[in-house]
């Protein structure tokens, strides 16, 4: 891929994580949406940071939504990815949870905080390793 259509294209994905983030930050701060949604949109953000990432370093982006796959596949490129395994983990489960009645839990809004943070370590890790 040409650099200046893998710059376009990461720039892309990169607008979609800060739509995503827009979207938390309005939520927790007007509490006028759920806490189930800020997790999901923080897994979201998390997914497409990675997704950039994958880009800025000419591999395919494969259709999932696993971030522990995402992970591993940066595994080669980033060893030091596995600083962030414990918010992959934990933002891990919410893109399933958070979308599919079952034996999941409520959300409360401390998880919400929690996940948003962990979104956000996610995107301060890729951001650095793409502006390097």
């Amino acid at each position: 891929m040409k650099e200046e259509n893998k710059k376009i294209i990461v720039g892309r994905w990169l607008k979609k994580v800060q739509e995503d983030e827009l979207n938390i930050l309005s939520i927790l701060k007007h509490r006028d949406g759920t806490p189930g949604a800020v997790c999901f949109l923080s897994q979201q953000m998390a997914e497409k940071c990675f997704k950039a990432l994958l880009i800025f370093f000419d591999m395919e982006v494969e259709k999932t939504h696993d971030l522990q796959k995402l992970n591993f596949l940066l595994t080669n490129n980033i060893p030091e990815i596995k600083d962030i395994n414990k918010e992959i983990i934990l933002l891990n489960r919410y893109y399933i949870e958070t979308r599919y009645v079952g034996d999941f839990p409520e959300f409360l809004w401390c998880d919400a905080e929690e996940a948003y943070k962990s979104a956000e370590k996610v995107k301060e890790f890729v951001l650095r390793k793409i502006t390097k």
